[in-house]
């Protein structure tokens, strides 16, 4: 236990990858690498920097010390010049080149951008796994009848795998618009303080194809494809708005899709995984609560919540720069992308585990199958002689008759009733024979097989080991 508050999404939820990814370690290493890189092009075009001053510099990136960066900072009020000093005093022979020519932005907004491209690439692994499960899924149950629901209220067949195959799809769109992000995200490169690399112009005495060479360096350094074409100080704010947009877009889905769980195993339809010791309530110890599902939902309704800062911050920059975004950006990217992390490791774990109780399901289907049949058992009965509106009303009437004694408790005789009208001119035996579930899921079987067999493709090296979490 910590003796001061400490976040949840650190303690509680989110993978060590992502934890690392966002350390102090990882960013102010990203930083020096982005010094070394920023002195070795500008060696390679000609500035008075030598190899061994890179070679120094390459040699102390990951022995940062903090305590010195503490109190120099302290002095300074400056963090980005107080690590320059800091990786000065053990790289003594090239302190006076670190930086050369950079703004803060330089190593702050570059170092964001690494890391939020790597974080993306890490959370696709994560969302392919649960495209994977629900493709298993859905393929074992695409021809298992069940009731469908619109509002809520109990209307024509599908089958659990067609159920499956709807989250599913929100997952695919998901993994669309990742790839997009990741695709189209670009370098800020060193730039200036204003944009306008004013004082590459003059360490390179006018040169602008150099200045041009140098920041395409930079941008093959860190497996970027290319810089902004224009920018401010730093990199266009839109960006993290377009990223924590799509994090939303995942948390949107992977909400639908638990809330639709919780609601099936209300219904003992389908239920999540639940171990063996586990414990479901502490004084109603029959319980088994969805309790992982209804976190999927209470973490995704807080990034949903959390991607409106990128737009708020996007819209309120000033001209070239302003400093408002920079300590709303601290908090609610990382923890943008903790939670992301946090709801797809849950995902897949509800995923990899669903149990159907096909019983409930089936005895849920015949229960209902009566009023479902009811459009097939009218063009029988029409078939057989009947006049369409007369047989329309005998089911409107014998239907609600029905339904009274449903809702008070009592056995569906839907068939039963229809059998004693004459006019219907079927037996209950005869009804009977229409009633098989199969012939009520429409092409539910070939959509799921059509979307899994598109699907596969995706996944040949996916991982099925699901995450572990905490409960």
């Amino acid at each position: 236990m910590t003796e001061t508050y400490e976040s949840p999404l650190s303690s509680r939820y989110a993978s060590g990858y992502m934890l690392n990814l966002f350390s102090s370690d990882t960013r102010y290493q990203t930083w020096r690498k982005l010094w070394v890189a920023l002195a070795k092009a500008e060696m390679k075009l000609g500035l008075p920097i030598t190899e061994e001053q890179v070679k120094e510099l390459e040699a102390h990136v990951t022995d940062i010390d903090y305590e010195c960066v503490k109190q120099r900072e302290k002095e300074v009020r400056h963090d980005v010049m107080a690590h320059v000093y800091a990786y000065g005093k053990v790289a003594p022979s090239a302190a006076g080149i670190i930086h050369l020519g950079a703004t803060s932005c330089y190593v702050t907004d570059n170092a964001d951008l690494v890391i939020y491209r790597d974080g993306l690439k890490y959370l696709r692994g994560e969302l392919l796994k649960v495209i994977a499960n629900l493709a298993d899924f859905a393929e074992e149950y695409k021809a298992l009848p069940t009731l469908g629901y619109t509002h809520y209220q109990p209307a024509q067949l599908v089958t659990v795998g067609k159920r499956a195959s709807l989250w599913m799809q929100d997952f695919l769109s998901d993994l669309s618009e990742l790839d997009y992000v990741i695709g189209s995200m670009k370098f800020l490169g060193c730039r200036g303080t204003t944009g306008t690399e004013a004082s590459f112009v003059e360490l390179f005495e006018g040169d602008s194809q150099k200045i041009d060479e140098m920041n395409q360096m930079l941008c093959k350094e860190f497996d970027f494809e290319e810089c902004f074409d224009v920018c401010g100080q730093t990199y266009p704010r839109k960006v993290d708005s377009r990223i924590l947009n799509c994090l939303s877009s995942i948390a949107q889905s992977c909400y639908r899709m638990a809330n639709d769980i919780r609601l099936l195993q209300h219904d003992r339809q389908v239920e999540e995984p639940f171990e063996k010791n586990q414990i479901g309530s502490s004084a109603m110890a029959y319980k088994r609560n969805p309790m992982r599902s209804e976190r999927i939902c209470s973490l995704s309704r807080y990034l949903m919540a959390d991607a409106l800062n990128a737009p708020m911050t996007a819209s309120t920059q000033w001209l070239e720069r302003t400093l408002d975004d920079s300590a709303n950006r601290r908090i609610s990217m990382p923890e943008g992308f903790l939670c992301a992390d946090a709801v797809l490791r849950l995902a897949q774990n509800v995923t990899d585990g669903l149990h159907v109780n096909e019983k409930i399901v089936e005895k849920t289907v015949r229960e209902y199958l009566p009023f479902i049949a009811t459009e097939n058992l009218m063009m029988e009965a029409v078939k057989r002689g009947g006049d369409r509106q007369e047989i329309h009303e005998i089911i409107r009437k014998c239907s609600m008759e029905a339904t009274a004694k449903m809702k008070n408790g009592e056995e569906c005789d839907l068939l039963s009733r229809l059998a004693a009208e004459k006019e219907f001119g079927l037996t209950e035996a005869e009804m009977n024979e229409l009633l098989s579930p199969e012939l009520y899921i429409g092409r539910c079987p070939e959509q799921v097989q059509a979307l899994v067999d598109k699907v596969r493709p995706l996944l040949t090296n996916v991982s099925k080991e699901s995450a572990e979490i905490n409960l």
